[in-house]
């Protein structure tokens, strides 16, 4: 028994000069610099057109003419679709024939009221006679513009789904002008960030048809009414679209920048969490890690802003933070043999 407590004794000795000479871990370090943050708003919201109409007859007639394609673009006031005007045509043909008797009527009054062999009640009369007739020309060519359907602004019109010959109702479809130009963008937001969002604020947008390329634009009006159901309100924003790759009804995803602002950052991996508490080794002249608590704020391209605990050019250590506990003695990768362990002389002599 003697023995055995013998060879024990020497066995915990030799392990623990082992440890003693265990060379310190090698560690990476970096010093902390500033870097732009920002809070980001994030949302999902629906293109729409920057202006949009459906076109449709006034009246029920069979179409004679169809003066677009499918797709095509269209400028304002051209001619999109007419109906047949047969009737109307020869009602204001009628009209402006009476509006030419009445005026001639009108005018032999008036000579004859002048010599005295007209009263003042055939004046009027024949006054009232010919702004009838007039009025009934007027209708008569209102009447044939009903018929002609016209572009209202330039745009792109929508697939074609009714043909020449064929007989509308008041109210029927006949084509869609969208105008591309822009995109309205409505989206709503949570109204606790409504004091964040104002008109002009930059916004980027992206759709799934092209998920690597960024639309850029701006709010353009918030809406005053919030919703009391959902406690969100309606932003519209405007996005240029000169390749007309955004198309109305889109799904879009926003990201809105807001509060940007310089602050001090670590690489992520620096920063170790326990509980609530997050901390992080900084390196002093005497190559010792020392634990230092840190607040954090955002997170931000791999690393993490810093609101206290930090000074700019403090040393992090960034990698191998999981080997570290406070006060010990490390080596920085890279940096040859500065930093020794104590007893390292004594070791390279034999």
């Amino acid at each position: 028994m003697l023995l055995l407590g013998l060879l024990a004794a020497c066995g915990d000795g030799e392990g623990e000069g082992k440890g003693r000479d265990r060379p310190p871990p090698v560690v990476k370090v970096e010093p902390a610099t500033t870097m732009r943050f920002v809070e980001r708003i994030e949302a999902v919201g629906t293109a729409h057109a920057n202006e949009q109409v459906t076109l449709s007859a006034n009246v029920s007639e069979r179409i004679t003419r169809l003066n677009f394609d499918d797709g095509a673009f269209v400028r304002s006031g051209q001619v999109i679709a007419v109906l047949a005007q047969g009737q109307e045509n020869a009602q204001l043909s009628e009209a402006q024939a009476l509006a030419r008797q009445a005026s001639r009527q009108l005018d032999r009054i008036e000579t004859l009221r002048k010599r005295g062999f007209a009263t003042n009640a055939s004046l009027d009369q024949q006054v009232a006679a010919a702004a009838a007739a007039r009025a009934q020309a007027a209708e008569a060519t209102a009447s044939i513009g009903d018929r002609v359907i016209r572009a209202p602004f330039s745009g792109w019109v929508s697939l074609r789904n009714i043909s020449q010959g064929a007989v509308v109702n008041a109210g029927s479809e006949i084509a869609t002008i969208s105008d591309l130009s822009s995109i309205k963008l409505d989206f709503p937001v949570p109204e606790t960030v409504l004091a964040a969002l104002q008109p002009g604020q930059t916004i980027e947008a992206r759709a799934a048809a092209y998920p690597d390329q960024p639309f850029r634009g701006r709010i353009a009006n918030i809406d005053p009414v919030i919703d009391p159901n959902t406690r969100a309100v309606t932003v519209r924003a405007r996005l240029p679209n000169p390749d007309r790759k955004l198309k109305p009804g889109m799904l879009l995803t926003v990201a809105i920048e807001t509060a940007p602002r310089m602050a001090l950052s670590v690489p992520e991996l620096a920063v170790v969490g326990e509980g609530d508490a997050r901390f992080v080794y900084t390196l002093g002249s005497d190559g010792k890690a020392k634990r230092t608590p840190v607040r954090t704020g955002t997170g931000s391209e791999g690393r993490i802003e810093v609101l206290e605990g930090l000074r700019p050019g403090d040393r992090v250590v960034t990698e191998g933070v999981v080997k570290l506990s406070d006060g010990m003695r490390v080596r920085v990768a890279g940096a040859g043999n500065a930093q020794r362990p104590a007893g390292g002389g004594k070791a390279g002599g034999r």
